[in-house]
């Protein structure tokens, strides 16, 4: 099975490795946006299935999104990838609805527990990166 993924961030290579911290096949689709509006206007045009999502963006943050998601109960999954890590901030996003809170650099290993955590990925998954 594959997903519909969008990847939300200012930077360009923290897109790029989000994008190879996915396991090799998960992506069926891959959109990537650099602030909150446009994956905004993505979410309402695509169907995504998992948002990996930084929260310091310009235009609109991640907490922005979030609350938007929620507020025109959009169906995604979100996992916050962000350098800010207060346990506050950490309790924020989860209450907005995400379902993880991954440290920025994402190191892959960290990101497919999430995925297999929530039953994205199978076990077997395991080690298989997206190369290139």
């Amino acid at each position: 099975m594959s997903f519909n993924v969008l990847i939300c961030d200012d930077s360009t290579l923290a897109r790029k490795m989000a994008k190879r911290s996915l396991p090799d096949g998960f992506a069926q689709n891959t959109y990537e946006v650099s602030n909150g509006m446009d994956a905004l206007e993505v979410l309402a045009h695509h169907n995504i299935d998992l948002l990996l999502l930084d929260l310091t963006m310009p235009v609109l943050d991640g907490i922005g999104v979030l609350e938007e998601i929620k507020k025109r109960n959009l169906k995604t999954f979100v996992i916050v990838i962000s350098g800010d890590i207060q346990p506050l901030m950490q309790e924020k996003v989860m209450s907005l609805g995400a379902l993880g809170f991954i440290q920025k650099p994402v190191k892959q290993e960290v990101l497919f527990d999430v995925l297999h955590r929530f039953g994205f990925v199978a076990p077997e998954f395991e080690g298989e990166a997206v190369t290139g």
